[in-house]
C-alpha cells in the first residue's frame, strides 16, 4: 500500500459520513492535498448532495414505499464507498461515481 493511500485513508473513510463527514474530510485534506482522499471526498460530497436532494424531493410524498428505496440505495452506496476506501481502492460508486468525479474535480 502506498504512502498516499495510508495518509489519506482516514479522510477518505470520514468523507462517507453523510453531511458532517464530508466537511470534516475536506478540512482534514485542506493543508496537504492527498489524491486518494480527494477522490473519496468527491464521492462522499456527491453522495451527500444526492441524499439531501432526494430527501427533500421524496419528503413531500410521505410514503414509505417511496422513501425506503432511497434510504436503501444511499445506504448501499455509502457502505460500498466506505469499504473501497478502507481497502485502499479508488473505485467510483456504481452509477453515479464517475459523474461525481467530473462535477467536483476542484475538490
Amino acid at each position: 500500500m502506498s504512502d498516499t493511500i495510508k495518509e489519506g485513508k482516514s479522510a477518505a473513510i470520514t468523507s462517507y459520513i453523510l453531511i458532517v463527514g464530508v466537511l470534516i474530510a475536506i478540512s482534514m485534506n485542506s493543508e496537504n492535498k492527498n489524491s486518494f482522499a480527494s477522490f473519496h471526498i468527491r464521492q462522499g460530497l456527491g453522495l451527500t448532495l444526492t441524499f439531501i436532494t432526494l430527501g427533500l424531493t421524496i419528503s413531500h410524498f410521505e410514503n414509505i414505499m417511496i422513501a425506503a428505496p432511497m434510504w436503501i440505495g444511499v445506504s448501499v452506496l455509502t457502505m460500498y464507498g466506505i469499504f473501497t476506501a478502507a481497502r485502499g481502492e479508488m473505485t467510483p460508486l456504481p452509477l453515479v461515481g464517475k459523474l461525481f468525479q467530473k462535477w467536483f474535480k476542484t475538490f
